[in-house]
């Protein structure tokens, strides 16, 4: 059963980087979204250090959000998904495999960049690890 689940792993990895975009589409939006809030509140670099944890995690959720349509898309359309059902694989480690392959292509890129867009929001070392940790833990997906 563990090569079957490998096998699954490399397969859904190939079927995300043959995709593509969600990574990439993720942290521009997410750069998007944290460069526009300042506009928005103002300079004040005190309020944008309070509001800032905040700000990253509401713009972690929504561009994550972008590419969870993507899950099981792929798999529905060209009918694998049907074909992984009547597998003899346990149904919820197949959709443990596809999630964690769905983070290490969409959410970790987000985590990967939020200690860059945390300092963009005045937030000091300690704040930025802190969120790095949560998000690195608590992402969707």
């Amino acid at each position: 059963m563990t090569s079957s689940l490998r096998s699954l792993f490399f397969r859904e990895w190939r079927v995300a980087k043959r995709i593509g975009g969600a990574g990439a589409m993720g942290v521009v939006f997410f750069l998007t979204l944290v460069t526009i809030v300042p506009f928005a509140v103002g300079p004040d670099s005190n309020l944008l250090s309070r509001i800032g944890p905040a700000i990253l995690w509401i713009s972690a959720l929504l561009a994550s959000l972008l590419s969870f349509d993507r899950l099981f898309q792929a798999d529905s359309e060209d009918g694998s998904l049907d074909m992984l059902h009547l597998s003899d694989l346990p149904l919820e480690l197949v959709v443990l495999v596809k999630c964690a392959v769905h983070w290490l292509t969409a959410s970790l890129p987000l985590v990967m960049a939020a200690p860059f867009l945390g300092l963009m929001l005045q937030q000091d070392q300690t704040a930025v690890l802190g969120l790095v940790a949560t998000l690195f833990v608590g992402t969707p997906a």
